[in-house]
């Protein structure tokens, strides 16, 4: 007799763990592809495009093996004078990894989740980040912003910006 094995039990199963993983991948691809920021400077850049918002992209750390930035619109919210939306991130470039630690469209996470929400509320929240992430890198992307249009800004204009 023959055994018979569903086709779907040869196929390994991924977890949300694995899923997340997966993502942190993918948007670590679709960030160096459109900006390369392993080769900038700690800063402020400003992605144009003519027809379209302002990017803004904060390198604020380069660390031997990570970068922390922040990427978002020159738009802020009204209510709290926040750039809306953005989304900080850590490369890993060891790991090819690149994580949306938080995100801010419209909301904290603690008002999304609350203080203490347990592992799985974690994990879910971590997974729309990510997700979030990678469809706005594919828009930046389709829309025309990558290297070639990003462009520091002077460390004077940022203080005054800071300052209003």
């Amino acid at each position: 007799m023959h055994q018979v094995v569903a086709r779907s039990s040869q196929i390994p199963r991924l977890g949300r763990f694995g899923w997340l993983m997966a993502l942190y991948a993918e948007n670590f691809q679709r960030m160096t592809r459109l900006f390369e920021p392993a080769d900038l400077a700690v800063g402020r850049y400003v992605s144009s495009i003519g027809n379209g918002l302002d990017v803004q992209l904060d390198v604020l750390e380069q660390h031997a093996y990570t970068t922390e930035l922040r990427l978002t619109y020159t738009v802020r919210d009204p209510l709290t004078g926040e750039p809306d939306p953005s989304a900080f991130l850590r490369l890993y470039r060891d790991a090819r990894q690149a994580e949306a630690t938080h995100c801010y469209v419209g909301r904290r996470w603690q008002d999304v989740i609350g203080m203490y929400p347990p592992a799985a509320e974690v994990l879910g929240h971590r997974m729309r980040m990510n997700t979030f992430l990678g469809k706005w890198l594919q828009y930046l992307a389709e829309s025309g912003h990558g290297v070639a249009t990003l462009r520091p800004v002077p460390a004077e204009a940022v203080a005054e910006a800071n300052a209003n």
